[in-house]
């Protein structure tokens, strides 16, 4: 009974009350660290929509992309909205996050170093300073700032940066350009590489009498079908999208150069054969002739330049792959050089 009395005396003292009334947690108890990785807090008005967010969370349903309503002031805004329930906080959202400021914030665990801060994609995206007109408009295309960058008098894609939206792509006037650039399997690709350009070889040089009648200044137009190389392709790489853009990057920027040799004009003067640098052109004294290995020849030009009975003929071949009658075709420019007046 005298316990009881005891607590109710402790309880009914002023001190108590005011213990109770003013109590108070230590500083840094209350202030969360730097270092405390909360749940993402979004800041919507700096997304763009890449959706790199998405791709990077490891727990079903914890993020999702979603967009306000249109009005008269044009599209509603994208951004990320975050499940709570699901989160898991583990803060890769916000480490993939390419928008400066960012898009995600929860905490400074965030802040890894810029090589890692690459957004999962089968494609990297590149410049072909070869086909590049230096238009700039990928640059302006491009909703990262700093992305895409001119340095050097040349257009280059920061990776670490790209979110591989595509635009530039799109943006890009000239073909071929801007490439969208697969970045696994990479053997198989240059396997499928190989087979379009040895079949191209032999297919032209199978028309080496449509060349040597060809007139100066003229042009050859031929058709190769994609069918032709396909099958063979897609046995070196099933992927279809891949096989298929493979050959038409390859294609984009393709140039061959053909040469032919027309022996019934040789007079014997050996003067290619001392120019040839690879020894592909020997001279046979029991048969007296001059004959050409092309296999060993690396179409330097230098026996079309020297041949002064215009033997050796030298075209250039460029290719495009497009779309005829609803077939897919490689079609074949060729062009007799003009390296030297005949």
């Amino acid at each position: 009974m005298s316990s009881v009395i005891w607590y109710l005396y402790e309880f009914a003292r002023k001190s108590f009350f005011e213990g109770v009334t003013d109590a108070k947690s230590k500083h840094d108890i209350v202030e969360k660290p730097d270092r405390f990785r909360d749940f993402p807090e979004v800041l919507k008005e700096y997304c763009i929509a890449c959706g790199a967010c998405t791709q990077s969370c490891p727990s079903p349903h914890a993020i999702k992309l979603v967009r306000d309503g249109d009005n008269d002031d044009g599209e509603g805004q994208t951004y990320p909205v975050i499940n709570t329930k699901a989160c898991i906080r583990c803060g890769f959202c916000a480490e993939v996050c390419p928008t400066e400021p960012k898009t995600l914030l929860c905490g400074e665990n965030h802040l890894i170093r810029e090589e890692f801060n690459i957004i999962p994609s089968k494609r990297q995206y590149t410049v072909d300073d070869f086909l590049c007109i230096k238009c700039k408009k990928c640059i302006k295309s491009c909703p990262v700032d700093g992305a895409i960058i001119e340095k050097d008098n040349k257009i280059a894609v920061d990776q670490s940066k790209c979110i591989s939206c595509g635009n530039c792509l799109e943006a890009c006037p000239v073909k071929g350009a801007m490439k969208g650039v697969f970045i696994d399997n990479l053997e198989d690709q240059k396997g499928i590489i190989r087979l379009v350009v040895n079949t191209l070889e032999e297919f032209i040089e199978s028309k080496e009498d449509e060349l040597q009648s060809l007139p100066s200044e003229k042009l050859l137009k031929l058709q190769l079908p994609l069918s032709k190389i396909w099958d063979k392709a897609l046995q070196i790489l099933p992927d279809e999208e891949v096989a298929l853009e493979v050959i038409e990057n390859a294609t984009d920027r393709l140039k061959i150069r053909i040469i032919t040799w027309d022996e019934s004009k040789c007079e014997k003067c050996r003067l290619c054969v001392d120019e040839c640098p690879t020894g592909a052109i020997t001279y046979d004294p029991d048969e007296n002739k001059v004959e050409r290995d092309s296999d060993k020849c690396l179409r330097c030009s230098n026996c079309y330049q020297t041949c002064p009975f215009s033997v050796v003929k030298y075209f250039i071949a460029k290719f495009l792959l497009d779309e005829v009658d609803g077939e897919k075709v490689i079609l074949i420019t060729l062009k007799e050089s003009q390296l030297a007046n005949r």
